[in-house]
């Protein structure tokens, strides 16, 4: 197999070399990851009233990170995996080590395509760093795609997305983990699932999110 060129540089040196990676870490998306507006606190702005209390973006879905997540995502780069990982591990603070890791989780006709899941890939390799446990009490009960879907359509299909598939453990703070954040819809939802299931507290975090979404 031919050695991977760096998604920012060029340089042959794995998918994301050190210098890339330091610069898209010491830049971390600093709004609001449910709207994109200036955060007030924990990641979040005053206006919206999500299900989740805290939030944490790597940066916008731009240059390097944009490459690296499509290569990752529609050109079957699996390797990809790991930088992502490790750029959300970076970005996320030290967590209470009882916190719950969940992926979001995919549509299989995707993953069926790119012959993995790329949600579940990257949060156990996330787990495995920030030694967390990754249960998958959610689960996908439609197939609908969101990309080139409008706003209005993507909230219809998150409302009837996800579904529980396990016990929710209340004593536990539960991590939702997405690769891209466009409307902020479907974090959303599967926060709504795990709260009303009686989680304690639901927080997220994402690698990008997309520029073009205020």
């Amino acid at each position: 197999m031919a050695p991977h060129p760096c998604s920012g540089c060029g340089k042959i040196d794995g998918l994301l070399c050190s210098n890339c990676k330091y610069d898209i870490i010491s830049e971390s998306f600093g709004g609001c990851v449910a709207c994109g507006r200036p955060a007030i606190r924990n990641g979040l702005c005053k206006e919206c009233h999500v299900p989740y209390s805290r939030a944490w973006c790597v940066g916008e879905r731009a240059d390097a990170l944009l490459r690296l997540i499509d290569g990752y995502k529609f050109e079957r780069a699996k390797a990809a995996h790991r930088p992502l990982a490790e750029l959300l591990a970076a970005r996320l603070p030290d967590l209470p080590t009882n916190t719950i890791v969940v992926p979001i989780p995919t549509v299989n006709s995707h993953i069926r395509q790119r012959g993995y899941d790329h949600t579940f890939l990257v949060t156990r390799h996330l787990t495995k760093a920030k030694k967390l446990q990754m249960l998958q009490p959610l689960e996908r009960i439609t197939s609908t795609k969101q990309r080139g879907a409008s706003r209005q359509q993507r909230i219809k299909q998150a409302k009837q997305a996800f579904g529980l598939r396990s016990e929710v453990q209340p004593d536990r703070p539960y991590l939702l983990i997405d690769d891209v954040v466009t409307t902020g819809v479907t974090l959303k939802y599967a926060a709504k699932i795990l709260k009303d299931a009686g989680a304690m507290d639901v927080w997220v975090a994402v690698v990008a999110r997309h520029p073009s979404t205020k």
